[in-house]
Formats: C-alpha cells, sequence, structure tokens
C-alpha cells in the first residue's frame, strides 16, 4: 500500500436499544505525514468491554487509549512487532487498573487492531469482535473468533451448523485483562488493492448481520453512510448489545506513484509466459521423435541423433538464456486478487449486493413506515416519501448499488423517528405520561 493512496473511513459506536451505557469504544489514528506512514501506517482499533457496571466501559477505553499511545513511541520495532507489543501493554494496564480495585477485579475487553502500512494489512487480534475485507464480491474474515463456538468447531467437536444452537455464543476464551498474560493473535501482511473494504466490529453487529450483509453494504455504500446503516439494521433486530462498527476503504494508486509500489519478484515459469511454455513443449516433442527414430528405424538413426541434438541444445540455450535474463517485478498490488483463496481466510462468504436483500429492505421500511403513522413518529414524511420514491424506482430499474444507496437515505430518515419515539417512552416510563420533569412544585 501507498502513502498517496487516500483512505476513507467512518466509525460509529452506538448504546444499542438494550443496554444502558455503551462498553465499546474505537479509536483511528492516521499518519499525518508521510515519514510517519512509512514508519508506522494508519491504525483502526475496536474494543468491546466486558464486566458489570462501568467497568467493561474503562477497560475498553483503557484499551483504545493505550494502543495508539504506546504504538506511537515503539518506532523502534517493524509495524507489526510495535502492534504486538501495543496490544500486550494494554492487556497489563488493564490488568494493573484490575488488581487495584476489587470491584474491577478481572474486567476485560475484546480488542481487534488493523493496520495499513507501507507492508500492507496487518491484523492484531484478542476476543470475538472481528475485521472482515471485502474485495470482489467477497467477504473474507482476517481474524479468528476466540470464542466456545470457534473452539468446538476447529476441534471438530461440532458441526459448524450446529454450534451456536449447541452452545452460548457470547463465551469467550481470550480477552484483554483478566490475566497478567495473554495470547495475542497476529495475522498478516496482507497485500492491498485499491478499492479494497475493511470492516472492524464488535459482536453487537456481527452477532445480528450475517457476512453477505455487511459485505453487501460495507462494499457499495460510502463508508460513513455503511456505517450507519450496518448499525441500524443491528437495531432494527433488537439492538441487544453495543454496536461498534469502523469502514475502511483504500483508494485508487494515483498516477505517477507506481514506481514507489513495494515490488515482489515474479517466478521464472511467470517471466516465459505461454511462449515460453509452447518453446519447451515443442523441444520435448523433437527428443521423443528423434529417439523413436533411433530406437526403432535404424534408416532413420542418423535424423533422430540429430532431433535429439536439436532438442538437448535447445533446451541448454533456453536454461542459460532465462538464467540471464533480469528477473521481471509487478508490483504487490497486481498479485492475483485470488489469492484471498491461497492464505485461506478464517471464512468467505459472497458480497455480491441481491435483489432479495434489497426486497427486504423494503419490505422493512413499508412496516416501520405503518408503525411511525399509526404512532405519529416525528420524522421529514416528504423527504422520506422522495427517498423511498427513488429507492424504489432504482429497484424496479435494477439499479441495484443505486437503489442501496436510497434505501440508506430512507433509513437514516426513519431511524430518527425510532429515536425520538423511544425516547418519549423512556421519559413517559420514568416520569408519567404528560409529566416536564424540568418543573418542579413549589412547597405549599
Amino acid at each position: 500500500m501507498l502513502w498517496e493512496q487516500q483512505v476513507r473511513y467512518a466509525s460509529l459506536s452506538d448504546v444499542g436499544f438494550r443496554r444502558q451505557n455503551n462498553q465499546d469504544a474505537c479509536v483511528v489514528q492516521l499518519a499525518p505525514d508521510q515519514e510517519t506512514w512509512q514508519q508506522r501506517g494508519h491504525l483502526f482499533v475496536v474494543a468491546d468491554g466486558m464486566g458489570g457496571h462501568a467497568v467493561g466501559e474503562l477497560a475498553s477505553k483503557i484499551a483504545v487509549d493505550t494502543i495508539p499511545h504506546t504504538f506511537d513511541k515503539l518506532r523502534q520495532l517493524n509495524a507489526k512487532d510495535a502492534l504486538w507489543a501495543s496490544i500486550e501493554a494494554a492487556n497489563a494496564a488493564i490488568y494493573e487498573r484490575g488488581m487495584q480495585n476489587k470491584d474491577f477485579l478481572r474486567m476485560g475487553t475484546t480488542c481487534t487492531a488493523l493496520l495499513l502500512c507501507p507492508q500492507g494489512a496487518i491484523v492484531g487480534h484478542v476476543g470475538d469482535s472481528r475485521v472482515y475485507r471485502i474485495r470482489n464480491r467477497l467477504i473474507d474474515q482476517l481474524s479468528c473468533d476466540h470464542s466456545l463456538v470457534w473452539e468446538l468447531i476447529q476441534q471438530r467437536k461440532v458441526h459448524p451448523r450446529d454450534a451456536e444452537r449447541m452452545c452460548p455464543r457470547n463465551v469467550i476464551t481470550r480477552s484483554l485483562g483478566p490475566e497478567q498474560a495473554v495470547q495475542i493473535d497476529m495475522e498478516g501482511p496482507f497485500p492491498v488493492l485499491p478499492g479494497d473494504t475493511f470492516v472492524l466490529c464488535s459482536d453487537g453487529l456481527c452477532g445480528l448481520l450475517s457476512d453477505p450483509e455487511i459485505g453487501m453494504v460495507a462494499s457499495e455504500l460510502p463508508p460513513t453512510e455503511a456505517s450507519r446503516m450496518l448499525v441500524h439494521l443491528s437495531n432494527l433486530r433488537g439492538g441487544p448489545d453495543n454496536i461498534t462498527v469502523v469502514v475502511v476503504r483504500a483508494g485508487e494508486i494515483p498516477e505517477g506513484a507506481e514506481d514507489s509500489d513495494p515490488q515482489v519478484p515474479t517466478s521464472g515459469a511467470s517471466d516465459a509466459g505461454w511462449w515460453g511454455f509452447a518453446l519447451m513443449c515443442l523441444l520435448a516433442a523433437f527428443f521423443l521423435l528423434g529417439l523413436g527414430f533411433v530406437t526403432l528405424d535404424p534408416v532413420q538413426r542418423p535424423a533422430g541423433a540429430g532431433l535429439i541434438l536439436v532438442s538437448v541444445l535447445g533446451t541448454i540455450g533456453w536454461l542459460l538464456l532465462g538464467r540471464s535474463l533480469p528477473k521481471r517485478t509487478e508490483p504487490i498490488r497486481n498479485n492475483d486478487p485470488g489469492s484471498t483463496i491461497a492464505w485461506r481466510p478464517y471464512r468467505t462468504a459472497s458480497a455480491r449486493l441481491t435483489e432479495d436483500f434489497l426486497q427486504y429492505l423494503a419490505r422493512m421500511e413499508g412496516e416501520l413506515q405503518r408503525a411511525a403513522k399509526d404512532e405519529n413518529w416525528a420524522i421529514e414524511w416528504k423527504a422520506l416519501e422522495e427517498s423511498y420514491k427513488r429507492a424504489a424506482d432504482m429497484l424496479s430499474r435494477k439499479k441495484l448499488s443505486r437503489a442501496l444507496l436510497e434505501f440508506a437515505r430512507v433509513f437514516d430518515l426513519l431511524m430518527v423517528g425510532v429515536h425520538s419515539h423511544r425516547k418519549q417512552i423512556q421519559h413517559e416510563s420514568r416520569w408519567g405520561k404528560g409529566s416536564n420533569p424540568s418543573v418542579k412544585a413549589r412547597p405549599s
């Protein structure tokens, strides 16, 4: 990846519909200049705290404060080692804080960090928050869930389709803070191609949305709209947990930056190309034909010997020529995108936008709109109707990407009404219908 590539990103953390406080946290630290980029790159972190009251909130805050600060100081280390050491430092800081107060004992947090740097994409990971990469209509999970469900699957004790039914999905097996030592998974570096989209999220998102749904939304919408839409969908499915998401998209490589792209040598076979393969086949045919003449036909024996000699000399000449030529290099960004299969992501799914998904959004919009009218939600009805009309028109014309963008605007408008209505209900349940808590009764 290059410094000249523009990185677009958006981050959003939401309390959800059923929690009183937000125990999730996230941080984005972009390199301010090219020198810092070459040393460190861009850093993105998501943490999901665990513990009663404010304990989890404190743990996740310590993580997102400690990791960027420590990472920036460890400039004597390479980027991958510095990220590992920074996550380890966060574990030590949370553990130490927990030991100082019995109410904070064994507090913890998940931690998922993505580093985009000259070497590519590097992932540091503890817990069940996730990092995805979306490329060429595929969504790959780059991180492994440190959870009971995933461990049983990896140990082949349960089948993946039965695991979540048989095991509690919220039991994690690793986190930062509860223990003095922690095992950190480091992945990569992976090549970053122009247009690659990365998603970091807590389980409040990936526990409610499928991988294909995350992939469709994050790849088709701009990062800001995608992060809002993903949070909206999670809340509309109950929002039982805090929801945090960071969407990052690598830009195109500008003209003039090609020569500074990281280079990797290719094999001699690829240098030869198809014409080289054809030549070797021809020489092999000469050799076999000559061998046949020598062994089967005494009359043709001299001609056969000549064919064998030609094939042997041709092969030797080809090998010497291949060694004398410099090996061609090509930018790492041109590596076959299918290499996503070679290094085997933890899970892969289709991220191709489908008409069925858009029809699902249309049905959900209809249900929300009926509820809004019945309960008199505060909504900009004119803007909503115009956006929905455009979405329906784009869908009927099979312009799926445009339809999704319009549906995202529709849900932005609807969710304003949803949140306003929920606040009103909470207010009435606390103070009574028609009351005004700011008005106090005067003593008699």
